[in-house]
């Protein structure tokens, strides 16, 4: 962030202001290609009544399919032409709003929609084009725990200690190129077990760009589906990045305000900045975590981690464990009493 009258602040704005102005551009260049307003869907979720649907608009060629690929393989998941401020209609369980994006393109689009648990689909409505399906996961009207789970070097293993090599993974693969963490998926298929029709989120600083590869990840190796929130890189208006902190705090406030019955299973790594959000949301939400589960990750120039358990650790009332897989994470969350040894319901 910059603070007011600083004169990077000044820069950043116009620089903003620059960015702004060649979407502008680079858009009316296109529509006089014949290029459309066509959309992506991303997964949300829905509890209580209310559903959060989204997905975000861009401009293609009229007869390309943005959605139909969705696992483009490494830097080209990155240039798309974002259609800022358009307006679509969103259906979803017979509610129909007119929906405006944001300068990045992106829908964040609440609806009442009263739908039984499991997988339902809201529709995004562009004029000329099919409607696109935006995936919605229901949470039980009792749901009485959930996941919020981190990805990268979480879910799939990205190296953010080493930076180079997590561009390399970044830029260069794709969701079939990607190492999954070990007992990973496993660990939140338990959980999600435990209790069923629970909310699953993934949370993570990667750009909405991933959505395709990550979706197409998590259904190849076997985790639990859920919703997505990602965020969106590049210069913001007052800021040349957007805060990584403030996105999952963000978003980790506003997951729980609309799931207020909710208990959270809180599961990262220690790699970046988890530890202290998770460890924070709990000192600030009494009763709200069940548990924070912590992947350990080796520091640049050291070797990997064998397991690193750590048990022990407390937030309040909380149990933290740390350890370098899902397995090894299962265990201590067994010891701690908060999950379910196999066999045992």
């Amino acid at each position: 962030m910059t603070a007011p009258g600083d004169p990077s602040g000044r820069l950043v704005g116009a620089l903003h202001a620059v960015k702004l102005r060649g979407n502008r551009a680079l858009s009316a260049w296109a529509r006089d290609r014949g290029w459309t307003t066509t959309a992506l869907g991303y997964p949300g979720y829905a509890a209580g009544g209310r559903a959060r649907v989204r997905g975000r608009l861009l401009l293609a060629p009229a007869r390309t399919a943005p959605a139909a690929r969705r696992d483009l393989p490494g830097w080209r998941r990155l240039f798309t032409l974002e259609q800022p401020f358009g307006e679509i209609d969103v259906e979803l369980a017979g509610s129909r709003v007119r929906a405006r994006a944001d300068e990045a393109g992106l829908l964040d689009v609440p609806l009442p929609a009263v739908l039984p648990p499991g997988r339902a689909d809201a529709l995004l409505h562009v004029g000329g084009r099919p409607p696109v399906a935006a995936p919605v996961y229901v949470a039980a009207p009792d749901a009485g725990r959930g996941i919020v789970c981190d990805i990268d070097d979480t879910v799939w293993i990205t190296g953010i200690r080493h930076p180079l090599r997590a561009a390399w993974r970044t830029f260069a693969g794709n969701s079939a190129t990607r190492r999954p963490v070990a007992g990973m998926a496993a660990l939140l298929t338990r959980v999600a077990r435990e209790h069923p029709h629970s909310p699953v989120v993934y949370l993570s600083n990667g750009p909405w760009n991933l959505a395709g590869a990550i979706t197409a990840f998590l259904e190849r190796n076997g985790f639990p589906a859920g919703a997505l929130l990602l965020t969106d890189w590049g210069i913001g208006p007052r800021a040349w990045f957007r805060s990584g902190r403030a996105h999952k705090r963000g978003s980790l406030e506003r997951v729980a305000a609309d799931l207020p019955g909710v208990r959270w299973f809180l599961v990262g790594d220690d790699g970046e900045h988890d530890p202290e959000i998770y460890r924070d949301f709990a000192t600030a939400h009494p009763g709200r975590v069940v548990a924070i589960a912590l992947r350990t990750t080796a520091p640049a120039g050291t070797p990997s981690p064998e397991t690193g358990e750590r048990a022990g650790e407390r937030v309040g009332d909380v149990p933290v464990v740390r350890a370098g897989d899902g397995r090894a994470l299962a265990g201590l969350l067994e010891r701690a009493g908060v999950l379910s040894p196999i066999g045992v319901r």
